[in-house]
């Protein structure tokens, strides 16, 4: 019987640490660092000597569009004691790869707990498409006659509209224009 680990870092935390980016969750190098108890310094140093390890579809760093992307949400520092170089951007496989260049006991049992969050998310993600494929068998037997309510339960299964609301008054372009002569 396989021995269970404890978990030194609660799922949630690996959970808010995966992000998508080109389409393809992932983990930031500091957000990784953190979790494995390393500086992010030093995890990218022995990511930079073990290079052939990480193809492309492990590893890749994010773009200067990216980031901007990124710091807008937050998820980087801004500020001037942020980064100053572009991160890199783990996949699943990079991750798992990465517990053979970091061989500490803590990064082996984070490493577990990475994986399991990432199958996790991979269930989750599948338990949902299979919803939506009853919903919509559902639909066609029925046809019109629950219309309104297969409609209702597809609003409720679509991720939440992130559009930020203006904040404050627009000024029309004839007042504009006004303002603008005097």
């Amino acid at each position: 019987m396989a021995k269970q680990t404890k978990a030194l870092v609660p799922r949630e935390q690996i959970l808010r640490s995966i992000i998508i980016v080109r389409g393809q969750k992932v983990i930031l190098d500091a957000d990784v660092a953190h979790l494995y108890g390393v500086e992010t310094r030093a995890l990218v140093q022995a990511v930079k000597r073990n290079l052939a390890r990480f193809p492309a579809d492990f590893m890749f760093e994010v773009s200067a569009a990216e980031m901007r992307i990124l710091r807008s949400q937050t998820v980087i520092s801004s500020s001037w004691g942020g980064r100053r170089h572009k991160p890199f951007a783990f996949t699943e496989h990079g991750v798992a790869m990465l517990s053979s260049i970091l061989r500490s006991r803590r990064a082996t049992i984070v490493n577990i707990e990475i994986m399991r969050a990432f199958v996790g998310l991979r269930e989750a993600l599948a338990s949902h498409a299979e919803l939506l494929r009853k919903v919509e068998a559902l639909e066609q037997r029925y046809d019109g006659q629950f219309r309104v309510i297969f409609d209702a339960i597809r609003g409720l299964m679509k991720p939440p509209d992130r559009r930020r609301k203006q904040i404050g008054f627009t000024v029309s372009p004839a007042r504009r224009a006004r303002s603008s002569r005097s």
